[in-house]
C-alpha cells in the first residue's frame, strides 16, 4: 500500500511517504509527513504551560541572562522564562539502557536555539 502526505498532496508538493503493509496491495492511504505533524503540533496549547504562547528556556550558567529576561517580559500575557533544569548529557543515561537501545526525545516541541544562551519555544499558533 502506497502511503501519501495528505497536507502535501494538497499543497501540490511530493507527498510520497513510502510503503506499508499489505505490501502487494497497490491502494493508496494517507497519512501526514513529519513536516507537517510539526507544524501541527506547534498550533497546540502547551499543556505543561497553559496559557504560554512563548516559552524563554535559559541555560543555567546563564543567570544574568535569566534574570534579564525575567525583568524584560514580567507582566507581559502569554509569555514564560524559566531556567532549564535537564541535569548532564542525556545520551550517556539513554545508552546505558539495558536493552542497548537509545529512547526517543520526548519533547515534542523542541524549540529554536540561540547562540546567546537560550531556546525559544512557540506555543499555540504565534504568528512566526
Amino acid at each position: 500500500m502506497k502511503v501519501k502526505c495528505s497536507w502535501c498532496e494538497r499543497e501540490g508538493r511530493p507527498a510520497d511517504l513510502g510503503e506499508r503493509e499489505p505490501f502487494d496491495d497497490p491502494a493508496v492511504t494517507h497519512g501526514i509527513c513529519r513536516r507537517h505533524a510539526l507544524e501541527f503540533l506547534r498550533t497546540l496549547p502547551s499543556r505543561s504551560f497553559p496559557g504560554v504562547q512563548l516559552l524563554l528556556v535559559v541555560n543555567p550558567k546563564e543567570s544574568a541572562l535569566f534574570e534579564f529576561l525575567q525583568r524584560r517580559f514580567a507582566g507581559v500575557r502569554g509569555v514564560k522564562v524559566i531556567v532549564d533544569r535537564r541535569r548532564g548529557e542525556r545520551r550517556r543515561a539513554q545508552q546505558s539502557a539495558p536493552s542497548g537501545r537509545r529512547r526517543a526525545e520526548r519533547r515534542v516541541r523542541l524549540g529554536e536555539v540561540y547562540a546567546l544562551g537560550y531556546t525559544v519555544i512557540r506555543f499555540g499558533g504565534v504568528a512566526r
